[in-house]
Order: C-alpha cells, then structure tokens, then sequence
C-alpha cells in the first residue's frame, strides 16, 4: 500500500515507459506486477496517450523478487551513469561557448 502523499512526491512515481528505459523491464512485465497485486497504479493520458503511473518504490521491490537484485543494481547504476554523462556533455558544450565568449571579448579588448 502507497504511503501517505506517494503519489504526489517529485520521484516517487514513473511512468511505464520511463520504466521501461531506466530499469529495462517490459510493459508486461509490470502490467504482470499488477495483476499479482504487489504494484499500485494510476492511469494517465497526455494528448490522447494512454499511460501507467507506478510507484518507483514498489517497482522497484518488485523488479528485486522477480529478477535479482543484481539486475536492479546493474540496471540503476546504468541509469545513472547515463545521467552523468549527459551531464558531462552539457558541462563541455556550455564550457566551449563560454571559452569562445571569452576570446571574442579578449580580441576585440585588443589582446
């Protein structure tokens, strides 16, 4: 059972495709979840689409029972070495603009 204001905490829930890409798991798969009890969720649609909203927490519990919770692990460091990747490549992008910045400012300063 959901916590007292799960399902309105920043995180705690996703979406069955967010799902699908962070922790590599199947629609049926959760959808199987379901049916068996052990997952909460919510339908949703955005411009016509339907959706799954499940609580990470659970899903996360549940993917542990089913697959190991090696896979869980693997697939969450994954996940955020992805993110951090992404990240470094903003950082990169954002340093070169500034570098660039700098040396219009320094040519037209006349050094």
């Amino acid at each position: 059972m959901a916590e007292y204001g799960e399902w309105n905490r920043k995180g705690a829930t996703l979406s069955d495709v967010t799902a699908q890409k962070e922790y590599g798991v199947k629609r049926d798969f959760i959808i199987k979840g379901i049916r068996a009890g052990k997952l909460e969720y919510r339908q949703g649609a955005i411009w016509g689409n339907p959706y799954l909203r499940v609580l990470r927490r659970q899903l996360e519990k549940y993917i542990a029972e089913e697959l190991g919770p090696s896979r869980l692990a693997r697939t969450k460091k994954q996940t955020e070495l992805r993110k951090i990747n992404k990240e470094i490549a903003g950082l990169k992008k954002k340093l070169a603009e500034v570098k660039a910045r700098k040396a219009e400012i320094e040519k037209s300063m006349g050094k």
